[in-house]
């Protein structure tokens, strides 16, 4: 007979659920966004000269304050990101809508002449080898493209097969960008020195991050989490989000000379926490964050988390907190990878 476990107390299952979701996504566990190089210089920008302003009788939605709203259409967004070396382009990882936004305002950048590297949050780093061997195994495959390489984060492929079919149909490098959840795993546990090495976390500074920016990232863990992650986590988590923050600004920043779109979770497109933190100064300076938010989120975004904002409708959902606490109730559920 299988013995019977204990019943885990409910800090070690907000600890495993914390396994299960932040590490696994990378975003806060509520929808609304929560937190937070090397390379050289940009030379080129996404698409050429910069664009024109959104098409006359296009509506836009109040920004986050200190950023510039763009109309929820494909090709004020295209516009906007034309001509700009570095592009955070955030989303709500479950808005469809936001998705197909985006895909297709990529689309008419790349029917404009850019060709950008796309570079994916969805992707681990470490699977960069695997793009690569599966693009030239069977070049124009995007399913064979995503079992080779997708790894088993649970993401939603069907979301962004279209931005993978786009890259391949146009020859654009695909980068696998993100630092993987057994990496984030051993930062919580052991601190950056478990996924980076000496030289990477002098380049990158993570030997010395602002007190302030890992206290930010606290807070939003612990509002992501709806203040019920033991306050011993909040750092160690913390620190995992500053990684990936990290991470993925390495990966991007080799692109930049001919232009780079990071396809995101909106805390890590962040100017104030995120990505853009970690950029070189001169990249960091013409880089372009944009967040795509839902009405409920407007109002929490601090001065200066985007430079441009596009408000969509918002994707259905169940509290996030209500399922949080139903999983840390005795007998609950187990938490499951994103």
């Amino acid at each position: 007979m299988t013995p019977r476990l204990p019943t885990p107390s409910p800090a070690a299952r907000l600890i495993l659920l914390a396994c299960a979701t932040l590490v696994a996504g990378g975003c806060a566990l509520a929808p609304a966004p929560s937190a937070t190089a090397a390379g050289a210089a940009p030379t080129a920008g996404v698409g050429g000269p910069p664009g024109s302003a959104a098409p006359a009788g296009a509506r836009a939605a109040m920004p986050s304050a200190g950023a510039t709203a763009l109309a929820a259409e494909p090709q004020a967004l295209a516009d906007a990101m034309r001509g700009v070396p570095v592009v955070l382009l955030g989303e709500v990882h479950d808005n469809a809508a936001q998705h197909a936004l985006r895909a297709d305002a990529l689309a008419r950048l790349v029917a404009g002449g850019a060709r950008p590297a796309l570079a994916f949050e969805q992707l681990d780093r470490e699977r960069q080898a695997d793009v690569d061997r599966a693009r030239r195994e069977r070049p124009r495959d995007v399913d064979w493209l995503i079992a080779q390489a997708a790894g088993r984060d649970g993401w939603d492929w069907a979301l962004y097969r279209p931005f993978l079919r786009l890259a391949l149909d146009n020859d654009l490098p695909i980068v696998a960008a993100n630092l993987s959840r057994a990496d984030a795993s051993r930062v919580i546990r052991e601190g950056y020195g478990a996924a980076f090495d000496a030289p990477a976390r002098a380049t990158l500074g993570l030997d010395a991050v602002p007190a302030d920016l890992l206290a930010a990232h606290e807070r939003e863990v612990d509002v992501g989490h709806c203040g019920l992650m033991p306050q011993a986590m909040l750092a160690p988590m913390a620190r995992a989000q500053l990684a990936r923050d990290a991470a993925l600004a390495a990966a991007i920043a080799p692109h930049a000379a001919r232009g780079v779109v990071l396809l995101t979770g909106n805390g890590h497109a962040r100017r104030d926490l995120g990505v853009p933190r970690w950029l070189p100064a001169e990249m960091r300076g013409r880089a372009l964050s944009i967040g795509l938010l839902e009405p409920a989120t407007i109002a929490s975004m601090p001065p200066g988390a985007f430079d441009r904002v596009v408000t969509t409708v918002a994707a259905p959902r169940s509290d996030p907190c209500e399922s949080l606490k139903a999983r840390m109730a005795p007998g609950g559920a187990r938490p499951q990878p994103r």
